[in-house]
């Protein structure tokens, strides 16, 4: 994964752009960054004062929790599903979630068998 910027960099992208009068197409030449960079910075700087990059990484915690992971995991016990479905079953009760959440929501030890051989 990639890293962000220095501060140093952003700063001058932005100082360039904001009292050098520059445009953010030019100021992104001059620095060796992409336009979209320096236009996103500048944007940044605007909105909050601050040329510092957000946080990256970090833990999201499940969306799915309480009475909606207690409904996933009873239509995972009633009958034969499909990630698909599920993932359809929870939209419709107002949840957006990706396979992947439910994957890992419905894939507990006790809803998982294995083949015997």
């Amino acid at each position: 994964m990639g890293r962000a910027y220095s501060s140093d960099l952003r700063e001058r992208v932005v100082g360039a752009v904001i009292e050098g009068g520059l445009s953010c197409h030019q100021a992104a030449a001059q620095f060796g960054v992409g336009i979209s960079t320096a236009i996103l910075w500048v944007r940044r700087f605007r909105r909050t004062g601050s040329v510092e990059p957000d946080k990256i990484g970090g833990y999201k915690p499940c969306k799915i929790a309480g009475a909606d992971e207690d409904c996933l995991l009873r239509r995972c016990r009633e009958a034969y599903f499909t990630l698909r479905g599920l993932v359809a079953e929870l939209g419709e009760r107002g949840l957006k979630v990706d396979y992947r959440s439910v994957w890992e929501s419905s894939a507990t030890p006790s809803s998982v068998t294995k083949k015997r051989r």
